[in-house]
């Protein structure tokens, strides 16, 4: 079964937008707020080289930001819409 993280804080709209349209989807993800959990938010920078949010982990894609292109493409591909 795959994994979704989105790793987001809770000031971000961008963030409320992907997670809104992920439930659209019904898609099923973690949320992780690194404005909370400082040391989610260091392995979030390790994974993604970046400490802006929203950042969307499926399995080992990393995906920068709510582009719901790219989002969907991944579910897609791993049959999950």
């Amino acid at each position: 079964m795959s994994k979704i993280i989105v790793y987001s804080t809770t000031m971000c709209p961008y963030c409320v937008m992907v997670k809104d349209w992920l439930k659209s989807k019904k898609v099923s993800y973690e949320d992780i707020n690194v404005g909370i959990d400082h040391d989610k938010a260091k392995k979030m920078i390790e994974k993604s080289g970046q400490s802006g949010v929203p950042v969307i982990e499926i399995d080992d894609e990393i995906i920068i930001g709510f582009d719901r292109a790219k989002i969907e493409e991944v579910l897609k591909s791993k049959k999950l819409i």
